[in-house]
């Protein structure tokens, strides 16, 4: 039977910051950071009540930062490739560290992570980290003493562009040039950065000249693959940089992590994928990964080849919820989606948030969090596979704010310092108790609630089959707003209506026909009681009116219900 995974993504450097001083591109000391022990038995047990299976720590693994921390051993980093203050989770800096942010105590950080992995599981919950394989800051290196490895590029041929036993690529006889409109605030007074022969950077620009909105803070990966001649492959022989990497998640799987959510997946081979997932499975066979991919038509490779367990869902239900919470699209469309994924829909992992995308409350996508409920009522129960919420997300975090680098972009910053007042309503001093959000912040937040924990208690969402019912109900129900389903095992049924419309209750009498009862093994005589698992309530008919007339429903604005079917 499979599980039930409902993720919650935490940033781990806000999670808990009650330094609410949020100067824009401000420092450490000005606006404060949040720890690992910040995240005490106190937050997970909530988080555990709440619905939630797994934490992905987000940012855990040592980056590029402005913060010097050079008393401690560690090199300092150029501000002129940093991006922010606190600089980006994505621009690694030394595999087999952990961010120094984090700490109380610098020195035994990896001990307070270690920790922090033991609290998880102690709280019955599962810790899942970042695995940033396809590009690392420019300065990377390999300096604390959590490791004897050499530092990936210490000894490549930097006079090729390309060589299958180098881990970078090479612009050879050329200086890299920053881009000039990236000076801010911050690294306006920096030593200028040299780098000669420039690296390629990490979004594969193969320039020396790469621009404001390239990952020009990072430095792509070699794979083994020769880019610029016709993508040539080099996996006769096993690549440096595959080894390399093995040995860093074989590293990190020893920290007892759950699960890797990899960056960027599809930018490294899949046959790199295809290697190494089974070693690290050989280290700990329940050990998951989730591809960040955007690619429909890699989908198959990356799942049957590079044997990945859980795919990012992005393009496909989060981009059809999107335009129809916008009102820019039609329910009828969530039916030739699921038909393009149903051989693997239960490889998709969906959301409606995280750190990429923007924030559902902000004024660039809904402008309220309360406008997804039935957005979200539809992605936690349409098919099997798990299922991620973004911390804030429950309580309408806007993501509003002008922290720095980032900007007012709808999203909360990964780059900069900063602490989110109104999240902090619920961690309320440590008690993570939400006595401070407002009424609104709270009803939204017991929606999600029950919501994650409908999904643990009934098997049906974790590994129960499909059934789209609007082919029978095309004419009687507005199509455009309005979804039925049906999720079923062999001992349980549960029918799913969505109302996408934001204005109006609809009202309609919902067919479901003999088929669809004949597929679940379901009566068709007797009375049929719906139980909604969100409120409670009951409602009862005879099976004979239904076949006949249908199933009168009234779904209001914007709402669901989730009805176990239950025959008498």
């Amino acid at each position: 039977m499979s599980e039930t995974i409902n993720i919650y993504q935490i940033f781990t450097r806000l999670f808990a910051n009650a330094n609410e001083n949020n100067v824009e591109f401000g420092t450490m000391q000005e606006n404060g950071c949040s720890k690992f022990n910040d995240i005490t038995d106190t937050a997970l047990d909530e988080l555990k009540k709440f619905g939630i299976t797994h934490v992905w720590y987000t940012g855990v693994i040592r980056h590029a930062s402005c913060t010097n921390y050079s008393k401690y051993g560690l090199s300092v980093d150029n501000p002129r490739v940093v991006k922010g203050r606190a600089g980006s989770p994505y621009a690694i800096k030394d595999y087999y560290d952990v961010d120094p942010d984090l700490a109380t105590n610098v020195r035994n950080r990896m001990q307070e992570f270690e920790n922090l992995v033991e609290r998880t599981h102690k709280n019955g919950l599962k810790c899942i980290i970042d695995f940033v394989p396809n590009h690392v800051s420019r300065e990377y290196k390999c300096d604390s003493s959590y490791t004897s490895a050499p530092s990936l590029g210490s000894y490549d041929d930097v006079h090729v562009g390309f060589s299958a036993n180098n881990n970078f690529y090479y612009i050879p006889d050329e200086e890299l040039h920053l881009p000039a409109d990236a000076t801010l605030p911050y690294n306006e007074n920096a030593e200028i950065y040299h780098e000669y022969p420039a690296k390629v950077t990490g979004n594969d620009v193969f320039s020396a000249c790469p621009g404001k909105n390239d990952w020009y803070e990072t430095v792509k990966l070699n794979y083994g693959i020769d880019f610029q001649n016709c993508w040539q492959t080099h996996f006769d022989q096993i690549p440096d940089t595959w080894i390399r990497m093995c040995e860093i998640l074989t590293y990190w799987a020893g920290k007892n992590v759950d699960g890797f959510r990899c960056d960027m997946a599809e930018m490294v081979p899949v046959q790199f994928w295809g290697w190494v997932i089974p070693q690290i499975k050989k280290v700990n066979p329940n050990i998951i990964f989730i591809a960040e991919i955007y690619n429909p038509d890699a989908y198959w490779n990356y799942l049957n080849i590079g044997h990945f367990d859980y795919l990012y869902d992005k393009v496909g239900l989060y981009d059809t919820m999107r335009l129809i919470v916008e009102g820019n699209s039609s329910a009828r469309f969530i039916s030739d989606y699921w038909k393009r994924t149903e051989n693997f829909a239960g490889k998709l992992l969906r959301f409606m948030e995280n750190h990429d995308e923007q924030r559902i409350a902000s004024d660039y996508f809904a402008g309220d969090g309360d406008r997804a409920r039935a957005a979200m009522v539809l992605t936690a129960t349409l098919n099997a596979g798990p299922l991620m919420i973004y911390f804030g997300q429950e309580i309408g975090e806007r993501g509003m704010d002008k922290e720095g680098f980032s900007g007012v972009d709808g999203r909360t910053t990964i780059f900069d310092y900063w602490s989110l007042p109104e999240y902090n309503k619920w961690v309320n001093g440590g008690k993570f108790d939400g006595a401070l959000l407002s009424d609104k912040q709270k009803s939204l937040r017991e929606f999600y609630s029950g919501l994650l924990n409908a999904r643990i208690k009934y098997p049906t969402f974790s590994h129960g089959q499909f059934y789209d019912l609007m082919w029978k109900n095309q004419g009687n129900v507005n199509n455009d707003k309005v979804f039925a389903y049906l999720r079923h095992t062999e001992e349980e049924k549960v029918l799913i209506v969505v109302n996408f419309d934001f204005d109006n209750s609809q009202t309609f009498n919902l067919t479901i026909g003999e088929h669809a009862l004949e597929v679940m093994n379901a009566p068709t005589e007797g009375d049929l009681t719906l139980i909604n698992v969100l409120t409670g309530e009951k409602m009862s008919h005879k099976m004979s009116d239904v076949l006949e007339q249908g199933l009168p429903l009234t779904i209001k604005p914007n709402d669901a219900i989730i009805c176990i079917m239950q025959w008498k």
